[in-house]
């Protein structure tokens, strides 16, 4: 019989057997013979038995050959397995075998790698004095050829250089300025070279020959200008065109500045060299520019150049440290002067030779060259002279705006304030800035006119009433923010801003101070002058908040992370900054408006000690024992509230015109709500009123008190609600007033949770009658004080 597969033995075991049924350990069977714990088991082995024996008792004698059956399928599977067990032992035998194979084959290979190796180590040994051999040839060869390139660029340098003299003898300019032009590619090509003697040669060769081709296009160039009245030192009075040969002088202008351009490759190689040598750059050329100047331009700067160093340098009188405008001056005329030659004379000739440059850019280029020397060397000399140095700032600050406005210079481009960038220089800026700002605060605070308005007679112009000191003051703070405000560095700006702040600050302690002296006498004109300057500062520092420009520096503040501005500023306070919630002007705007608030809480309460005084003699009127209105033939003003209507107008009407307009409203409506409380504390909680006396109370209320406040608002019940509610109550008629007190007992005696079946709330009774402020508590209140009438 042929051995079965491992497939076939695993699908017989997994074939029901008696054999599974002899293996269970009769100790763990039941009562019936099967596992207790297995009841599957016990289930499949019964539906085994049911589907070969069946329900019918007379088959059982199948029995004994159903279990001879079963017998023998479990011999086969058994000699199944024990088959399939017996296969396994030769197939890892043959898996060690292919192994022990790979091992000897590996050591086959590096046996044979070594071999390789051995003989690879062999030649290599030999072939090692040839190849010694070849590498000195290759270097010999490398060399001569390097020496060969060389003697050719030797060769094409002398080639170049016969070439320009060649053109130079036979007049054919361009051809020479060509030879030059490739001469200065050859220098930039050989760059990298380390051949220096090779370089330098080339240098020279390059410099010799474009020195001469200049100077010969500079000579024909000056002769041509000097034809054309070139340089142009007063205002020109006659028409720039010649009037003999001026077609043949034009052909020559253009011609000779095109030439020139064409040269400019080579003299910018040579100017650049010359400032990497650190070499001193030509005057025409300013130090800061990127670029260097275009060469016909050079050359027209240099009568001008000669002109201010005879003028403005040595010991002429016209160089004068206390007198910088004079050079400063006379570098704006010559720039005002040329500028017709220039856009009709010279722009053409650029403009046709496809030159990307302004002919006026280039010459104020030039001239701002001369005056950047100037400017920084009177600069460290008068860093010790605070008088001089503060005017060259002036003048400095003055030649910057002209020049960016009447010259159009471009912004892009540096001018001087660069200089004024300096740290010696900027740090002295600002100490003379803080100096004479503290002198002029000591001396406007100290003048007699200090606290009053220099616009107090012109009623149009005097809408702030701010004094002349805060005036003064707030036009010292931005003369500052105008001369910093063209800075081209916003780190220094802020310095400056820092700055005006502190002035801020110190300014408002020297008002405080000054406002205790008078705090005295509030309604006094220098008290009310000192709120009126802190309101005017206030304003005018709200204003500044919300400008374009104080905007960009609050930007730049947070971008910067500057310590002067946002030193001991909170993640929160400086995320709204950045947010533009806030303004770099926040700290100084809550003090400036703490000390508006405790100042007008002084002045209010120092007019209210008056007034509480005059309102003592109408709290004591027989308020009990006025008769009836209809007793009376006309209602008439209380003669004891005379007094008090007297002050309340005569303060109102100063107040009115010592503040402020924003002032007065605050302090008026301040005044309101402090008389209300008083007319309602002291003259109607204090008095029991009769009929009479309740309209008496409603008549000088309405008809007197309130009118007093009515030329300022259109309702000015609603600023002293409690007394004009009062009135409402004291005069309701019997019947309203009886409906009422039980009404607001009954929902008193109920609690919160009273309501009436169709009854009104109090609430809704009270403001069916006028009353929105009092609570029922206080209209209960007020009740009671209405004299009962006969029978009630």
């Amino acid at each position: 019989m042929a051995a079965p597969t491992a497939a076939a033995a695993e699908q017989a075991m997994k074939k029901p057997s008696v054999s599974l049924l002899n293996s269970v350990d009769p100790t763990s069977q039941g009562s019936d013979g099967f596992p207790a714990d297995s009841e599957t088991q016990r289930d499949d082995v019964l539906d085994f038995l049911k589907k070969e024996v069946g329900s019918d008792l007379k088959v059982l004698k199948n029995v004994g050959d159903l279990l001879e059956k079963l017998k023998e399928e479990n011999s086969v599977l058994e000699e199944q397995v024990l088959t399939v067990s017996s296969s396994l032992p030769p197939k890892v035998s043959a898996a060690l075998s292919a192994a022990e194979e790979a091992v000897c084959s590996v050591e086959d290979l590096l046996q044979r790698e070594r071999r390789i190796s051995n003989k690879l180590d062999q030649h290599l040994e030999e072939a090692q004095p040839w190849m010694d051999n070849l590498g000195q040839t290759l270097n010999q060869v490398d060399t001569i050829e390097r020496h060969v390139k060389y003697l050719r660029c030797l060769q094409h340098i002398e080639e170049l250089s016969a070439a320009v003299q060649q053109c130079l003898m036979t007049s054919s300019v361009w051809e020479a300025i060509r030879a030059v032009d490739k001469m200065a590619a050859l220098d930039a090509g050989l760059s990298q070279s380390r051949c220096s003697h090779l370089q330098d040669f080339l240098r020279e060769t390059l410099h010799f020959w474009h020195k001469i081709i200049k100077d010969r296009l500079a000579s024909d160039f000056e002769k041509v200008l000097t034809q054309l009245h070139w340089p142009i030192i007063s205002p020109p009075t006659q028409s720039l065109t010649p009037t003999v040969n001026g077609q043949e002088i034009s052909s020559q202008l253009e011609l000779l500045v095109t030439q020139l351009l064409a040269l400019q490759t080579s003299d910018d190689l040579i100017s650049q060299r010359a400032l990497s040598s650190c070499q001193v750059a030509p005057p025409t050329q300013p130090a800061s520019s990127a670029t260097p100047l275009c060469l016909p331009i050079q050359i027209m700067l240099l009568p001008l150049i000669k002109r201010f160093r005879y003028h403005f340098y040595g010991n002429r009188q016209t160089n004068s440290l206390s007198k910088p405008e004079w050079y400063l001056t006379q570098v704006l005329m010559w720039m005002g002067n040329s500028s017709t030659f220039m856009e009709e004379k010279i722009q053409p000739i650029l403009d046709r030779a496809g030159a990307p440059i302004s002919a006026m850019v280039e010459l104020c280029r030039g001239l701002l060259s001369l005056v950047k020397e100037k400017v920084a060397s009177d600069a460290s000399r008068l860093l010790y002279d605070d008088v001089l140095f503060c005017h060259l700032v002036e003048e400095v600050l003055q030649f910057e705006k002209e020049l960016r406005s009447k010259q159009s210079y471009p912004a892009a481009l540096p001018g001087l304030l660069h200089l004024l960038l300096e740290d010696a220089t900027l740090q002295k800026w600002l100490t003379m800035e803080k100096k004479m700002a503290v002198e002029k605060m000591d001396a406007m605070l100290s003048a007699e006119g200090a606290w009053s308005s220099q616009y107090k007679d012109i009623s149009d112009m005097d809408e702030l009433k701010a004094p002349d000191c805060a005036e003064t003051f707030m036009t010292l703070l931005q003369v500052i923010t105008e001369r910093y405000r063209a800075l081209p560095c916003p780190s220094a700006q802020l310095k400056f801003l820092g700055l005006q702040r502190e002035l801020v600050d110190d300014f408002r302690i020297r008002l405080t101070q000054v406002m205790k002296e008078e705090s005295r006498c509030p309604l006094g004109a220098r008290y009310c002058a000192i709120l009126n300057s802190v309101n005017y500062i206030s304003t005018i520092l709200a204003d500044w908040g919300d400008n374009v420009f104080f905007l960009q520096l609050q930007q730049a503040a947070v971008s910067l992370g500057d310590e002067g501005v946002l030193g001991g500023l909170g993640v929160m306070e400086v995320g709204r900054l950045a947010s533009l919630e806030d303004s770099l002007f926040a700290s100084l705007l809550a003090l400036l408006d703490r000390l508006k608030g405790d100042m007008m809480g002084r002045l209010l309460e120092w007019s209210m000690r008056e007034i509480t005084e005059k309102t003592k003699p109408y709290s004591q009127d027989r308020w009990l024992s006025l008769p009836p209105q209809q007793d009376q033939s006309t209602m008439t003003l209380s003669s004891s509230a005379c007094p008090m209507m007297l002050c309340v107008r005569d303060r109102l009407l100063t107040l009115q015109q010592v503040l402020t307009f924003d002032l007065f409203q605050l302090a008026w409506q301040g005044l309101a709500e402090r008389l209300n409380s008083l007319l309602y504390q002291d003259v109607i909680l204090s008095n029991h009123f009769s009929e009479g006396g309740a309209a008496q109370l409603q008549f000088d209320m309405t008809e007197i008190m309130f009118p007093l406040f009515g030329h300022y608002c259109q309702r000015p019940e609603n600023f002293l609600k409690h007394v004009k509610e009062a009135c409402i109550i004291l005069c309701l008629n019997v019947g309203s007033a009886i409906l009422l007190r039980d009404l607001l007992r009954e929902s008193n005696e109920e609690g919160t949770d009273w309501a009436g079946a169709g009854d009104p709330t109090p609430e809704s009774a009270l403001n069916e009658l006028g009353v929105y402020c009092l609570a029922a508590s206080d209209v209960l209140i007020l009740l009671n004080l209405r004299a009962p009438r006969p029978g009630q």
